[in-house]
């Protein structure tokens, strides 16, 4: 990986990862279109996703502290399984189960025939559709103190659809969550919140398979993980105060326009699948 790629690369993550149009569809379309390669590669993909959590954790910084803590007290025995914070440390917990799980049993699919990007197209057309139903139908009635077991189950499986490129973590997580009758900003909390176990472990399960062992290339993911870390961070700021007043029908109408430019440059041998 060239120190531009890494830039580059670094930069698509931070822009792309907490707005839902899908970070590892656009990791693997300028990979292809501008690299002649797989945007990195899932685990480069998974490791660089790192930077990006690194923002979720800094910019919620005090409220994963006191869920932590407070569910730290809960398991002692020191405060009820009831105490808001406590519950939402379980909630993470639970919600987590299901892309742990598939992750687990499809990885040599999803690092393979997933990766294609006639599937990258079509899922970011699919998804943007859903997305435009679940933002026009949304009742937005509920917030987090509404939220329990069931319902961080069924975050957790919108969640465990971004493992198909082109879906978007963020995108299928505030879909499920405005279709179950949560508010933008409710759903968006709780996507990043529930993010954070999957995409820590994920990446430093994927740390060992990203050299093969060897040191070259570690700077080149370094940089590519700061980048996207700061990058990212911006956008959270960004987008918190964009949802509280605002549709997502931009983006929406950005997935179908990339899903049509993909698909033509699949169609006219521009691009690889």
């Amino acid at each position: 990986m060239t120190w531009i790629e890494a830039i580059v690369l670094g930069i698509v993550q931070g822009l792309t990862e907490f707005i839902p149009i899908s970070s590892s569809a656009h990791q693997l379309i300028v990979g292809r279109l501008f690299f002649d390669n797989d945007g990195g590669g899932s685990a480069f993909t998974a490791v660089n996703q790192l930077g990006t959590e690194t923002a979720v954790i800094v910019y919620f910084w005090r409220d994963i502290v006191r869920i932590i803590k407070h569910w730290g007290l809960s398991v002692a025995g020191k405060l009820p399984k009831s105490d808001p914070d406590a519950r939402m440390g379980w909630l993470v917990i639970v919600g987590t189960i299901p892309i742990g799980i598939l992750g687990l049993v499809f990885k040599s699919f999803i690092e393979g025939p997933l990766r294609n990007l006639w599937v990258t197209a079509s899922m970011l057309a699919l998804f943007a559709i859903v997305i435009a139903v679940a933002d026009s139908t949304a009742k937005q009635r509920k917030t987090l103190d509404d939220l329990d077991t069931k319902d961080g189950l069924r975050f957790g499986l919108w969640q465990a659809l971004a493992l198909i490129p082109g879906v978007s973590r963020s995108g299928g997580t505030i879909a499920g969550g405005l279709f179950m009758g949560y508010t933008r900003e409710s759903a968006a909390r709780y996507s990043f919140l529930l993010a954070i176990p999957a995409v820590v472990l994920s990446g430093l399960f994927e740390l060992k398979d990203v050299s093969d062992g060897s040191s070259d290339g570690w700077g080149q993911i370094a940089v590519a993980t700061v980048l996207a870390f700061g990058v990212g961070y911006a956008v959270i700021a960004w987008l918190m105060r964009y949802i509280s007043s605002h549709t997502f029908r931009p983006f929406v109408y950005y997935r179908l326009a990339l899903a049509v430019v993909l698909f033509g440059l699949l169609i006219s041998n521009q691009i690889a699948a």
